[in-house]
């Protein structure tokens, strides 16, 4: 039983520990595209905090498309006036890691 218990413990450790990398890649895949430049993970900058868009589009259909084809395409009138420049050198698998790790942050 204590086997079980352990391995359990070491399963969910290892669980954490690859999340916690997964988080740490795209946040340096932001970073090198420039995003944390106008946005950061908690506070507005010039757009909105990633947790504040995490919240808006959680549990929305379509979201994770909208959100990847916003980030390619740019967009404006969402957050207010000042507009979301077009990102088109952003692969669609990069952006869609970018959107994932934002809509977990809610």
């Amino acid at each position: 039983m204590k086997s079980v218990v352990w391995g359990m413990a070491a399963a969910a450790a290892l669980l954490l520990a690859a999340g916690q990398a997964s988080a740490a890649n795209e946040s340096a895949l932001a970073q090198s595209h420039g995003c944390l430049a106008c946005h950061s993970v908690d506070n507005k900058i010039v757009g909105p905090a990633y947790k504040n868009v995490a919240k808006k589009y959680h549990g929305k259909k379509g979201a994770e498309a909208e959100l990847v084809n916003k980030i390619i395409k740019g967009g404006s009138g969402v957050w207010g006036p000042i507009p979301m420049p077009a990102h088109p050198n952003l692969s669609k698998a990069d952006a869609k890691k970018l959107v994932d790790w934002i809509l977990a942050l809610k």
